[in-house]
């Protein structure tokens, strides 16, 4: 259908309905034309969902609240017709999930990815709504994505395709109902594009609409490195939990996007020997230590001025720039794979790239004694079984990962505010609630016996239980006195 209000083409989706277009082929993997949930991400959300009961396990709450969690509030979805710059038109699924939104609008990224997928979407949403109650911000959890390889799109292509979504989800997101920010494979240029569009459509300017935005169009300082940087206090917090010498500490990232970057740049640092880096096409490892930043520089040199995305990887050669090359052992750095990199000889392992990369297939082999997961979903349950048995300590993507949407919410906090925070205070914030956060599930953990993911979760839980309790729930109507009948 067509929306007047904001000249957006958005209509419905039903399985197969993603027509054979030209300028969708490019974009849309053929499976994904075909169906709108893959098993593999069905199972995602089964997954996460075995998270809530197993948290609930632990601790007292309603049968409401653990019920009313086991559904999204809304889906929204929308075919995306974007025309290519060679004139011909690509048909694109999109998605927008609200999943909870009783302690505040929902909140989550919106990611441009090849995979993505309903299910998938739905699962990174309740993931959002637990993460948000962990860390105690006033928000519900969200997210969005598009079937899309935003690398083989045009910069004006990109444009048009994130000022599409945002138009088809006009009627869904907004600065008190739903709050989006960036994700995988977008950025604060896709975040400026998208607010510009909705502030076009309501003839208003609304910064809050979204988060993550450029600085000049109303984004915060530290937003960029919010996710790395929550991730590493929490080590920080482990570092003195254990007594840890910080260069003693061998540590391989999977994953070299936004959180991974900036992750490893501040364990490097601070003197942790970061010794093995990956990104999508594989990894490099060196026992005495990486340069990161030589690593950074070169990442961010190849990036596109057209679509913002890097062209380099960080398994290209530093003197030819070639993966593989005759450079012999002229070159410093051994090429590995991602399934070397997860099952490195390390002392902590940081999943920083997407879902299910540590599973029961290579759970046993994972060396590392300690995983702290910046990436969404990293370990599926059947590995996690296999870790706790094997007592590795895995602390949880709702926890570790938190800082991005927290700084997401001081962003949000001064839109609205109409004020500007100092980078320095938004880092004093930051630290403060990751800190504070950190200790309750550290100690709910020891004090119960339970791995440290439970324990996040049964934190959250308990902050959301105690949330739509307020409202009221069966107990507070079972003996109310019946309406008068006659």
């Amino acid at each position: 259908m067509f929306d007047e209000r904001f000249g957006a083409v958005a209509f419905p989706l039903t399985p197969g309905h993603i027509l054979p277009t030209r300028g969708t082929a490019r974009f849309v993997p053929e499976d994904r034309k075909r169906t709108m949930n893959h098993p593999a991400d069905l199972d995602l959300f089964r997954a996460a969902l075995s998270r809530l009961d197993e948290a609930a396990k632990h601790v007292q709450v309603d049968p409401e609240t653990v019920a009313r969690l086991r559904h999204p509030k809304s889906i929204a979805q929308a075919t995306l017709a974007v025309r290519m710059d060679d004139g011909s038109l690509a048909l694109l699924p999109s998605y927008r999930v609200r999943y909870d939104d009783t302690r505040g609008p929902s909140k989550g990224g919106i990611r441009f990815h090849p995979a993505v997928d309903l299910a998938e979407v739905q699962a990174l949403a309740f993931w959002m709504t637990f993460k948000c109650a962990v860390v105690g911000i006033p928000f519900g959890g969200g997210k969005g994505g598009v079937v899309v390889d935003p690398k083989q799109l045009s910069g004006t292509e990109l444009e048009r395709l994130s000022r599409a979504y945002a138009r088809a989800m006009a009627s869904v997101i907004g600065p008190t109902r739903d709050i989006p920010a960036p994700d995988v494979y977008t950025n604060a240029m896709v975040m400026g594009w998208m607010m510009d569009e909705y502030s076009q459509g309501h003839q208003s300017r609304e910064p809050g609409v979204i988060t993550g935005k450029p600085i000049a169009l109303g984004g915060s300082l530290g937003r960029d490195d919010a996710t790395g940087r929550g991730a590493y206090y929490c080590i920080k917090q482990l570092e003195a939990q254990l007594g840890w010498q910080p260069t003693k500490i061998r540590v391989a990232v999977q994953g070299f996007g936004n959180a991974g970057q900036h992750v490893a740049r501040l364990l490097h640092a601070d003197g942790y020997r970061v010794v093995a880096i990956s990104d999508s096409k594989g990894g490099v490892f060196r026992a005495t230590g990486l340069d990161v930043p030589a690593l950074l520089e070169r990442k961010q040199r190849s990036r596109s001025l057209r679509t913002g995305y890097a062209g380099a990887s960080v398994c290209d050669c530093p003197d030819c720039g070639a993966e593989t090359c005759w450079c012999g052992d002229a070159r410093p750095d051994q090429v590995i794979t991602n399934t070397e990199l997860l099952e490195s000889d390390v002392d902590l392992l940081i999943p920083a790239a997407l879902e299910r990369q540590i599973t029961h297939h290579n759970a046993e082999r994972i060396q590392a004694s300690t995983i702290v997961e910046v990436a969404n979903g990293p370990t599926t349950p059947e590995a996690d079984t296999i870790l706790n048995r094997r007592g590795v300590r895995v602390l949880p993507d709702i926890l570790a990962n938190a800082g991005g949407v927290t700084v997401s919410y001081f962003e949000w906090a001064q839109n609205r505010g109409g004020v500007r925070w100092a980078e320095s205070e938004v880092h004093e914030r930051l630290q403060d609630i990751m800190t504070t956060a950190f200790e309750r599930v550290a100690q709910f953990s020891s004090e119960r016996s339970v791995p440290l993911r439970t324990a996040a979760y049964a934190c959250a839980l308990e902050q959301l239980d105690e949330a739509m309790s307020a409202c009221g729930t069966e107990r507070d109507f079972a003996d109310a006195p019946k309406a008068d009948q006659r």
